[in-house]
């Protein structure tokens, strides 16, 4: 089993910036892909990005390119989010989750039902 405990979620005015956190324990952390997702109107959640195991690999949806950065630290078992240029309509809960897999195709990264394990959650609020 693998824990994942998402922090560094706040209150910021829009155009700032926050760096998320979620580490990882339990078991082997270096083979796991992991992923980052948050509420969408049509869906449970929508996917926002993904990086591979080896961290060489990222893929972002269109909506925040050039705005967020996902990055690993596998000697801290720890994976980030960059938040840049945040605007009040990005919704407000940003979860983690990992793929053991390590990494797919760019259609099934995309999909929750890819990922095996998931945190609770990160509250991101951002004022206008």
């Amino acid at each position: 089993q693998v824990q994942l405990v998402e922090s560094g979620g706040g209150l910021v005015q829009a155009g700032g910036s926050l760096r998320l956190s979620c580490a990882a324990s339990g078991r082997t952390f270096s083979n796991y892909a992991m992923g980052w997702f948050r509420p969408a109107p049509e869906k449970e959640r929508e996917f926002v990005a993904a990086v591979s195991w080896s961290g060489h690999m990222t893929y972002y949806t269109d909506s925040v390119k050039g705005r967020f950065t996902i990055s690993r630290d596998n000697a801290k078992n720890t994976v980030y989010l960059q938040l840049n240029s945040l605007k009040p309509e990005d919704p407000a809960v940003y979860y983690c989750a990992a793929d053991r897999t390590g990494w797919s195709t760019t259609a099934k990264i995309r999909l929750m039902d890819t990922y095996d394990y998931w945190g609770q959650g990160t509250q991101v609020t951002v004022s206008s």
